[in-house]
């Protein structure tokens, strides 16, 4: 069965990058799967009066808005067409409507007819932020965050972040099309952060993956006066790991995401490209 992967596209008031039209295509290559592309563009309520309209001019304003947001779509998903074509990857468009507000919504209510969710990511772009903390909460789906500024290479080792939770499991049950493909696995434990559920619980999964014919080994590393989502990014680094696993820890309240440290960390300073699974 051929797996399906869907790339949600920030437009209004930030865009992503064109970088990542190239991330994406890149990512499907490897995994072996297929393409839709979503542009996410803004459609804002005519909420104008004879007043507002003739001090402020309101509905030309949505409707450069909501122009502008079109523009930023449509040349990223010819941007990610134009790689689709170069990399022989197969691919789907299209353009999805939504206020700014329930953009999130929209997009994991979308996102779960997917294996695979992938969300272009800029720490200082508040829509790809919102975009991605719906989907990892509302989609039941891995979410891979694409760091705008770097290049996606080849997934070939992968890193684990493990701490034996639910969330970790899930998010390595997620991960096996990645997992599969790797020459390498590295399940990677932070052993000060918190209290663990046992000892060697990294050597007993990474057993597991190996008893599955991957190449895995584990590793106990400290946080110290780091936080544990710089700790885990600066070592999968170091080991040169280039896809970081994880659990993503937290809830959504109507649209109001509570998150746990490490997540929320992954989210304000994202190193190489995570997949968080929730």
């Amino acid at each position: 069965m051929k797996l399906m992967a869907a790339v949600y596209l920030a437009t209004y008031p930030e865009a992503n990058s064109l970088k990542i039209a190239a991330n994406s295509v890149a990512l499907v290559k490897q995994i072996g799967a297929a393409l839709h592309a979503v542009a996410i563009n803004v459609d804002i309520p005519d909420v104008s009066n004879a007043l507002s309209t003739y001090l402020l001019d309101l509905p030309y304003k949505i409707a450069e808005a909501e122009a502008t947001s079109r523009k930023h779509g449509k040349a990223l998903l010819e941007a990610i067409a134009q790689e689709a074509a170069q990399g022989a990857a197969t691919l789907t468009t299209q353009e999805l409507a939504a206020p700014l507000a329930l953009m999130g919504d929209h997009a994991a209510e979308h996102s779960r007819y997917f294996d695979v969710c992938l969300v272009g990511w800029a720490s200082a772009n508040q829509t790809a932020r919102m975009l991605a903390e719906a989907i990892l909460f509302g989609s039941g789906r891995p979410t891979v965050l694409l760091p705008d500024s770097t290049e996606v290479g080849s997934f070939e080792h992968v890193v684990i972040a493990w701490d034996g939770s639910r969330v970790a499991a899930r998010a390595v049950a997620d991960a096996r099309a990645f997992l599969e493909r790797a020459s390498r696995v590295t399940v990677v434990t932070v052993t000060d952060e918190k209290p663990l559920p046992g000892q060697g619980i990294g050597d007993r999964l990474a057993l597991g993956l190996r008893a599955r014919g991957l190449m895995a080994e584990a590793i106990s590393i400290q946080a110290g006066d780091r936080s544990v989502a710089a700790a885990l990014q600066e070592h999968a680094l170091k080991i040169g790991g280039k896809l970081l696993v994880m659990g993503g820890y937290g809830h959504s309240r109507v649209r109001d995401f509570v998150l746990g440290g490490a997540t929320d960390g992954v989210l304000a300073d994202l190193r190489l490209p995570v997949l968080l699974s929730h």
